[in-house]
C-alpha cells in the first residue's frame, strides 16, 4: 500500500475549520494533517467522503461491486445498506451474497439485518427470517444494524415477533432502523421508546420535526422515486447533529449521474451552513452506526475525497484506505472482479401466463376503488371512479387514465390480483418489472390484457426483469440476479435502464421514473391503497379492501 501526500483546503468538520495543508497517509491511515496556511482560493478541496445512510442496493439493479463503480466516482465511500429486497427473494442466502459480493471491492458496504421478512403477512414473499434468523445475521460483525422496522404496528401493538427482533439488536449493541410514514405525537413517541432511532419516511417538515424533537434521528431522502429534500431540508439549520442523507433506492441512471454529493450541492445553494451540510453527509452515519470509516483524522482510515469547490461538489478524486479508486469519473485500476457466484442466486417459480388470466369479470359495480399513483412519492391516494366494461369484463380506460395493474405471483402459480391505477398515463402496450417492493412478486400496468400478459411473460422468459412493449416494440432489461439485479457493469445496465425508461414514456407515461413508481404499487406498508398478489390492500386500515 503507497504512502503519500496530498495537499489542498482541509475541511475539518469537527473543527468547523478550513485550512490550506497536507494529509499524509501511511498504510491505509491518515499518520497526520498538518496546517500550512489560510485557505486558498486556487486550490482543491479535501473532505471526508461522502455516506448513503440508508440504500436498498438492489433497487439499483446493480449487484455491489457495480454499484460501487458508479458510486465512488460521486465522492460515496461508504453505504448503509438494508439488503431487505434480496432477503424477501431468497432469505439468508441473498443476504450472504450481498456481503460476499460487496467484500470482493475495497467500497465499504455496511449492511443491516432485515426486520421484515416477509414485510407483511398479506402478501406471498420468497422467504420468512424469524427473530432466530434475525438474531444469527446480527451477531456477525460485517451486519451493523437491525434494518427498518416497517412493522410499526407491530411494534406499536407489542408483537413479541417484532419486539425480539429489537431485543436481539439492543443486547449486541447495533442500532434500529425506523420506517414510520405519517406517525406522530404518542404514537410515536412509543416507537421510539421501543428503541427505534431513525426514519428516512418523513413527508412533511412538521412530522419531521415533531420526531427530531422526540430525539429520533431524520435521514433526508432523495431517491428515484421518494422525494423528500425539498420538504425536509430547511431543518438542518437548527438539527445538524440528528440528520443524514440518503437516497433509499436509486435506479442505474440516476446514479450514473450523482449520489450524496448532488444533496450537498443542493444544500448550499439553500443558504445551510456548510458545515451542517458535511456533517449530515460525511460525519452523522459514522458515529450513528460506529462504521470503520474515517473522518478525516489523524489516525483514522484514510476514505477522504478531493473535490473541485464547496458549491457544485464536482469529484476530482475518492480514496478509501488510501487506495486511490476514482479519478475524474473514472475508476482507476482493476479492482472490480466479477465471479460465478454472480448469477447463482434466484427464486422464480411462475409460468407462463395466458391471456385469459387477466380478465376482470363486470358484476353489476357502479364504482370501482382506484390507486392514484402520486409522482416523487411512495404514498398513494385512494380514488373511485366509473368502471370502463368491454365485453362484461372491466378494462382499461385509457381516455381517462384509469389503466389495469396486476400482481403475478413469482414464486408459484397462483390466481393473479387484479386492480386499477391512475397517473400511469399508458396510451398504448404495457410495462411490467419483477422489482416490486417488498416481496418482487412480478408487476404490471398496460392499457389491454394482451399488453399486460406479453409484458408479464417477458419477465418470466428472463426470470427476473423489467419489460416494456407497445408499437410493435419490446424491450427488455434482464435481472437475473434474484430478479432483481443485472450480473454485469454497472453502465452498461445504466445505458440499457435509460433506454427502456425512455420506450416507457414514449408509450405515454408522464411520470418521472415509470419503473421506479410501478415497483412501489405493492408495497403494502405505505399507505393508502396498494396492491398485492392476494388482492387490493388498504394501507390505513392494514387490511383487504
Amino acid at each position: 500500500m503507497n504512502n503519500f501526500k496530498v495537499e489542498g483546503n482541509i475541511v475539518d468538520i469537527t473543527k468547523r475549520k478550513i485550512f490550506f495543508g497536507e494529509v499524509e497517509v501511511e498504510k491505509g491511515k491518515i499518520k497526520s494533517v498538518r496546517e500550512i496556511s489560510e485557505q486558498k482560493e486556487s486550490a482543491h478541496f479535501i473532505t471526508p467522503g461522502f455516506i448513503d445512510s440508508h440504500v436498498h442496493i438492489e433497487s439499483s439493479m446493480l449487484i455491489p461491486s457495480e454499484f460501487a463503480r458508479l458510486a465512488v466516482n460521486h465522492g460515496t465511500v461508504a453505504t448503509i445498506s438494508d439488503p431487505h429486497e434480496i432477503a424477501n427473494v431468497c432469505g439468508i442466502e441473498g443476504v450472504e451474497f450481498m456481503i460476499n459480493n460487496g467484500n470482493t471491492v475495497p467500497f465499504k458496504f455496511n449492511f443491516g439485518a432485515p426486520s421484515c421478512v416477509p414485510a407483511t403477512i398479506f402478501e406471498t414473499a420468497g422467504a420468512e427470517l424469524n427473530h432466530d434468523d434475525v438474531k444469527a445475521l446480527l451477531m456477525r460483525p460485517e451486519i451493523k444494524y437491525l434494518s427498518e422496522m416497517m412493522n410499526f404496528p407491530g411494534v406499536l401493538h407489542k408483537d413479541k415477533e417484532v419486539l425480539m427482533k429489537i431485543a436481539a439488536a439492543h443486547e449486541l449493541g447495533k442500532p434500529v432502523d425506523g420506517h414510520a410514514p405519517g406517525l406522530r405525537g404518542d404514537a410515536v413517541q412509543q416507537y421510539i421508546d421501543a428503541g427505534i432511532s431513525t426514519d428516512h419516511e418523513c413527508f412533511t417538515a412538521d412530522e419531521a420535526l415533531d420526531k427530531l424533537q422526540r430525539g429520533m434521528k431524520i435521514l433526508i431522502r432523495e431517491g428515484s422515486a421518494a422525494k423528500n429534500f425539498e420538504a425536509l431540508i430547511d431543518l438542518l439549520h437548527e438539527w445538524p447533529e440528528m440528520m443524514m442523507f440518503c437516497s433509499d433506492d436509486k435506479h442505474p441512471d440516476s446514479l450514473v449521474e450523482n449520489h450524496i454529493n448532488a444533496l450537498c450541492a443542493r444544500a448550499v445553494a439553500k443558504g445551510i451552513n456548510i458545515f451542517n451540510i458535511l456533517q449530515a453527509a460525511c460525519i452523522n452515519p459514522i458515529i450513528h452506526y460506529k462504521l470503520d470509516v474515517g473522518q478525516l483524522q489523524v489516525g483514522d482510515f484514510a476514505d477522504f475525497i478531493v473535490i473541485e469547490d464547496l458549491k457544485n461538489f464536482e469529484v476530482k478524486q475518492t480514496y478509501i484506505d488510501g487506495i486511490l479508486l476514482a479519478e475524474n469519473g473514472k475508476i482507476v485500476g482493476d479492482w472490480i472482479k466479477h465471479t460465478p457466484e454472480q448469477e447463482s442466486v434466484n427464486h422464480f417459480q411462475c409460468s407462463f401466463k395466458k391471456m385469459e388470466e387477466f380478465k376482470f369479470p363486470y358484476t353489476g359495480q357502479t364504482e370501482i376503488a382506484v390507486i392514484e399513483a402520486l409522482d416523487g412519492q411512495l404514498i398513494t391516494n385512494r380514488l373511485s371512479a366509473k368502471p370502463h366494461v368491454f365485453e362484461q369484463n372491466m378494462v382499461s380506460d385509457v381516455e381517462n387514465d384509469v389503466l389495469k395493474m396486476v400482481v403475478v405471483n413469482r414464486y408459484q402459480d397462483a390466481p393473479i390480483a387484479i386492480s386499477f391505477v391512475k397517473n400511469f398515463g399508458l396510451k398504448n402496450g404495457a410495462i411490467a418489472s419483477s422489482v416490486a417492493h417488498d416481496s418482487h412478486n412480478i408487476i404490471a400496468v398496460g392499457v389491454d390484457d394482451q399488453s399486460i400478459c406479453e409484458a408479464v411473460n417477458l419477465v418470466i422468459k428472463e426470470t427476473g426483469g423489467v419489460a416494456a412493449l407497445g408499437f410493435g416494440k419490446e424491450i427488455v432489461l434482464a435481472l437475473p440476479v434474484a430478479g432483481l439485479m443485472s450480473n454485469i457493469n454497472g453502465y452498461q445496465v445504466a445505458e440499457s435502464y435509460t433506454l427502456i425508461d425512455q420506450f416507457a414514456k414514449d408509450l405515454g407515461s408522464t411520470l418521472l421514473a415509470p419503473f421506479m413508481t410501478l415497483s412501489f404499487m405493492a408495497l403494502l406498508v405505505i399507505p393508502r391503497l396498494k396492491l398485492s398478489d392476494k388482492g387490493l390492500f388498504d394501507g390505513d386500515k392494514f387490511e383487504f379492501v
